[in-house]
């Protein structure tokens, strides 16, 4: 029988030969072989051309731009008249904030929360702050690196117009308790946007039972190509007044995308979309549950190592971060990497719980992600690693 770790670790040519253990995934993760070739194909075969034509390479683009679109809706449980494409999720959440905020007034409030990206924070701050409207903050628990659902309830009142929070952490990995909130929202008269970016890779997603109003997710943290997509309820989405050329079309997703789409971008997005569905998100989840519990315990055993957020595996993403007694986090990753480990350290773009944390002015943490291809073997040599740097930052501050 072949090795299951090493029949997934196959798909993905970019992972394998050189020697890493590619722990940087929450950042980015590597295309699958599948994403990798339709994006050559579609950019060799004569048809990469533009949209909206009567020839067959223009017909061709309009038919991959209509193929993403259902099965990234697929993928979200979300019609495909409701899924628009952009190059990032904070590109997109700029637009999509600066075009809903022509439509606030000074007293409207916003209500995002400490535990997300900046992206889910800064957009609607600067497009709440062109109408003279106000962003309300939700504290995230520090104790637990947790979002308490009374902490987003207690905000709500007949002033807010959205809530904006994250469906994980992309820092703690913890998932708020999405569909509580939503009702919520909705019962005050304000709408839902998730951001789950560092939660599709990991985890079913279906708007409808979410209740959100928007989601945003990003096709290169699911083993695609970089370019995103956003979920918009349909006839929020037609309400909508977007920052758009005159000449463009107003009619479906499409007058939410500005200028050309990248339909050598989409083809990757479609067969990275597909790539999820096919295997099924609760193999995925179970999958990496197995690769992520020994990491987590056993950065939990670690004497010197302190595992920030969630220490159990329940409501979380296989996302971890974590300091070493008397190591800057960035002289860990630099470590890490002259071992061939792939980690990120710092902030992260997740502001709020590093400043929750108390680590604003220390560096931030160390993050080391689970995704689809990494192994036990990864997991061995990352524990192996931060056990030996461990010591010896144990060792230095005895011998001082």
């Amino acid at each position: 029988m072949p090795d299951c770790a090493a029949v997934v670790v196959e798909r993905f040519p970019g992972v394998g030969g050189d020697g890493w253990a590619r722990f940087d995934g929450p950042a980015g993760t590597q295309m699958v072989d599948s994403a990798i070739e339709a994006m050559a194909t579609f950019s060799a075969s004569g048809e990469n051309g533009c949209g909206g034509g009567f020839f067959a390479a223009s017909a061709a683009c309009d038919e991959v731009q209509a193929t993403a679109r259902v099965t990234v809706g697929e993928l979200l449980g979300a019609p495909p008249e409701s899924i628009w494409f952009g190059p990032n999720m904070t590109t997109m959440t700029l637009a999509f904030t600066r075009a809903l905020a022509r439509d606030w007034a000074p007293g409207d409030r916003i209500v995002c929360t400490q535990l997300d990206h900046d992206a889910d924070v800064t957009s609607w701050r600067l497009a709440a702050s062109d109408r003279g409207a106000e962003v309300v903050v939700a504290p995230m628990d520090a104790r637990t690196g947790r979002l308490p659902t009374e902490s987003v309830l207690e905000l709500l009142d007949e002033r807010v117009r959205w809530v904006a929070v994250a469906g994980a952490s992309n820092l703690l990995g913890s998932m708020p308790d999405l569909p509580a909130i939503a009702r919520a929202a909705h019962a005050a008269g304000a709408r839902l946007f998730v951001d789950a970016v560092a939660l599709a890779v990991h985890r079913t997603i279906d708007v409808a039972v979410i209740g959100c109003d928007a989601l945003v997710t990003s096709a290169y943290k699911w083993y695609g190509p970089h370019a995103a997509a956003m979920y918009v309820e349909p006839e929020l989405l037609g309400s909508i007044r977007p920052y758009k050329l005159t000449a463009s079309g107003d009619g479906g997703p499409s007058r939410l995308e500005t200028g050309m789409p990248n339909y050598e971008a989409l083809a990757g997005v479609t067969a990275a979309a597909r790539y999820l569905l096919d295997e099924g998100m609760d193999r995925i989840a179970a999958d990496e549950g197995a690769v992520f519990a020994p990491l987590l315990d056993g950065l939990l055993g670690i004497p010197g190592v302190t595992v920030w957020g969630p220490h159990d595996r329940a409501d979380r993403a296989p996302t971890v971060a974590f300091t070493i007694e008397g190591q800057a986090p960035a002289e860990v990753a630099r470590a890490l990497a002259a071992e061939r480990i792939a980690v990120w350290s710092g902030h992260n773009y997740a502001l709020g719980p590093v400043e929750a944390l108390g680590l604003a002015e220390t560096g931030g943490v160390v993050r080391a992600g689970v995704v689809r291809y990494i192994t036990e073997d990864d997991v061995d040599r990352l524990l192996a690693a931060v056990d030996r740097l461990a010591r010896l930052a144990g060792s230095a501050g005895s011998a001082g």
